[in-house]
């Protein structure tokens, strides 16, 4: 299992990560990863956290379920976020002196499944502020670009928070969730219609096998496809990555994920540098 990078971030896709706020990175990790990600992420499946969500089921049974901030419970998670080559490619990419992990998430579709993910942002929405944040999204097994995760390229650096999609909604079940939170108050304007016209917004995607990544910075707007063919599921694990202006903020409107109380706990207040056990530094580049 390879700790060091395989090659190095390149200078044009640094660039790229900054300038679209979104880029792919081919070959970033090797098999052995992908398959302690996949065996963590079964783990995980079978014994979810009280977060897990399924947000849609259709009439054939096909699910598309989430669940997130499992990694303290699960061994092959801690391995990937201290020991893998992640945090240092995020710390790369923003051109950081330190990195902090923030979350893990996970999503798996079943095959055939037609949940298409909604357009949002993350950033404007948690409970951390910055500019320099990086999600790295793996699928654990090949995805062709119209089922992937899609992005709209620069939206990443427009001032205006759009109003967030409230994702306690989805709930096949009809139960309401204890995650819904009203977005109204921090959301400046609706998110324009990019399923009407997606090159309009110059939408992209891309072809994705494991151990490729695609590095985002969590205020670009994505979401869009998802939906399968009908031999084709997917499964994707996702981290969040913390570099120098984040900063702990805790917002009146509320957060998605709202992790406010065990900051609390772990003595953090707003304004903070995320840090302790919950959020520890992997990366420093020195």
């Amino acid at each position: 299992m390879n700790t060091e990078l395989i090659r190095k971030v390149s200078k044009d896709e640094i660039d790229t990560f900054h300038q679209d706020g979104v880029v792919l990175l081919k070959d970033m990790f090797d098999q052995d990863w992908v398959e302690l990600l996949d065996k963590g992420l079964t783990k995980n499946l079978e014994d979810p956290t009280y977060r897990a969500r399924t947000w849609d089921r259709d009439a054939e049974g096909r699910t598309m379920t989430w669940d997130s901030q499992a990694w303290q419970n699960i061994d092959e998670y801690q391995k990937f976020i201290f020991d893998s080559p992640a945090a240092e490619i995020a710390g790369e990419l923003m051109k950081a002196s330190k990195i902090n992990f923030y979350f893990d998430a996970v999503f798996v579709r079943s095959p055939g499944i037609q949940f298409s993910t909604p357009w949002h942002q993350d950033e404007p929405y948690w409970s951390v502020e910055g500019y320099d944040t990086c999600t790295l999204w793996m699928p654990l097994v090949p995805v062709k670009k119209e089922n992937a995760l899609a992005y709209v390229p620069g939206s990443h650096r427009l001032e205006s928070s759009f109003y967030q999609y409230n994702f306690g909604d989805l709930n096949p079940d009809g139960k309401t969730q204890v995650d819904q939170v009203d977005f109204s108050k921090v959301a400046e304007m609706d998110l324009p219609d990019i399923d009407a016209d997606p090159e309009k917004y110059g939408v992209i995607s891309w072809d994705m096998q494991p151990g490729d990544c695609v590095a985002f910075n969590s205020r670009i707007i994505h979401g869009g496809s998802g939906k399968l063919p009908k031999d084709r599921g997917l499964r994707v694990f996702t981290s969040k990555w913390l570099g120098d202006d984040a900063k702990i903020k805790f917002r009146e409107c509320g957060m998605d994920p709202d992790h406010s109380q065990i900051m609390t706990e772990h003595g953090l207040k707003p304004g903070d540098r995320p840090g302790t056990d919950l959020y520890p530094r992997i990366w420093d580049r020195s």
